[in-house]
C-alpha cells in the first residue's frame, strides 16, 4: 500500500511540472521530418539549399569535412560534430573549402542511404535532416536561436544526444520493420537533445542575460511558464502566476517581461491560441470544446481572439 502511494505521489509530481521544451516542439513542428545517411569520397562538395519554414541539421559520423557559408569563414568539422540551422539557411558541406559544390541534397521525403563518389571506402559519412515548421505557430524560443548552432564532439559529454545519433544512424543504414515509426520519433528526440544541449551551454557564455535560454534557467520564470503550459484554461492573473513563481506581483511581472520581452498575460494569450490552432489541426473536437480547453467559456469570445491572432476564423483555419 505504501509503495503504491509513493508511485502515485511521484506521478503527480511529474505531471505537475509540464515540460515547456517538449510543448514548444509539439506546437511548432508539422509534417514528417526527413533524414538521410550520406557517404562521401573525396573530392566532394554538396550544397544544401535554403528552405524557409524549416530547420536542418548535419552530423558528422565519420571523417572530417568543412561547413561553408557565404557570409562566414569555413568551419572545420570533425567526427561527432553536430551542426543545427534553426532557420533553414542554406550552406555547403565539402571535403575542402576549395571544392566546387554540386546540386542540393537531402531534398526527398523518404529516409535513404546515399553514396557519393563511392569508388573506395568513404572518407566521410554524414547524417543530414530537416524539420518542417509551422510558420504561423513559431515559438519565440526558435527566434532566439542563432543562425548556426555548432556542437563539437566531446568524449563522454551529452550521452543522450550521442545515443540518439547512434540509433538514428543505425535505423537509416539498415531499415527494418517499424522504421517508419522509429525514425520520426528519433528525429524529434534528436531535436530536443540539440535544444537542451544548447540551452545548457548558452548561459555559460555570459551572453544569455535575456531570452528563452535565460528564462528556462530562471526558476521563478520557469515555474510560471510551467503553470501556463500545464493548464492554459485556468483563469490566470499576474498575481496567481506570481504566486506560482514564489514572487510578489510587481517583481514577477518585471522579471518575466525583462527575460522574455513580453508581459505574462501576453504570453498566456499567445500560448492559448497556439494550443487551439494545434487542436484544430489535430482533432475533430467541436469549437466549444477547444474554446474550453484554452480558457474561454464563450465560443464567440474564443473565435474573436483566434481571429485577432491568425486573421481567420477557427472553422476556416481548420479546413485549410
Amino acid at each position: 500500500m505504501e509503495s503504491s502511494f509513493h508511485a502515485r505521489s511521484s506521478l503527480r509530481q511529474y505531471s505537475g511540472h509540464m515540460d515547456v521544451l517538449s510543448d514548444v516542439i509539439t506546437v511548432m513542428r508539422t509534417g514528417q521530418p526527413r533524414s538521410a545517411r550520406v557517404a562521401w569520397h573525396a573530392p566532394w562538395a554538396q550544397q544544401f539549399a535554403s528552405v524557409p519554414g524549416s530547420a536542418g541539421f548535419q552530423i558528422v559520423l565519420q571523417g572530417p569535412c568543412w561547413l561553408i557559408d557565404a557570409d562566414a569563414s569555413p568551419v572545420p568539422l570533425a567526427t561527432g560534430d553536430i551542426v543545427f540551422r534553426p532557420h533553414g539557411r542554406g550552406h555547403t558541406l565539402a571535403d575542402s573549402p576549395t571544392t566546387v559544390p554540386t546540386t542540393p541534397a537531402c531534398d526527398r521525403n523518404d529516409p535513404q542511404v546515399l553514396l557519393r563518389n563511392a569508388t573506395d571506402a568513404p572518407a566521410t559519412v554524414t547524417l543530414c535532416g530537416a524539420y518542417e515548421l509551422e510558420s504561423a505557430r513559431t515559438h519565440p524560443l526558435l527566434n532566439d536561436l542563432p543562425e548556426l548552432i555548432h556542437l563539437p564532439a566531446h568524449l563522454g559529454r551529452h550521452p543522450g544526444l550521442r545515443t540518439t545519433v547512434d540509433l538514428l544512424s543505425t535505423e537509416l543504414e539498415r531499415p527494418r520493420l517499424g522504421a517508419d515509426a522509429i525514425i520520426p520519433a528519433l528525429l524529434d528526440t534528436l531535436l530536443l537533445h540539440i535544444l537542451r544541449t544548447w540551452l545548457d551551454q548558452n548561459p555559460t557564455t555570459g551572453t544569455a542575460t535575456t531570452g528563452w535560454a535565460a528564462a528556462l534557467n530562471d526558476p521563478a520564470t520557469t515555474a510560471a511558464l510551467q503553470a501556463i503550459h500545464r493548464d492554459p484554461a485556468l483563469p490566470w492573473t499576474v498575481a496567481s502566476l506570481a504566486a506560482e513563481a514564489g514572487l510578489s506581483r510587481a517583481p514577477f511581472a518585471r522579471r518575466f517581461t525583462a527575460l522574455l520581452g513580453q508581459p505574462p498575460l501576453t504570453y498566456l494569450r499567445w500560448w492559448r491560441m497556439n494550443t487551439a490552432a494545434r487542436l484544430l489541426h489535430q482533432s475533430d473536437a467541436p469549437l466549444s470544446a477547444i474554446a474550453g480547453r484554452v480558457g474561454y467559456t464563450s465560443e464567440f469570445a474564443f473565435a474573436n481572439a483566434f481571429k485577432r491572432q491568425y486573421g481567420t476564423a477557427p472553422g476556416r483555419y481548420r479546413r485549410t
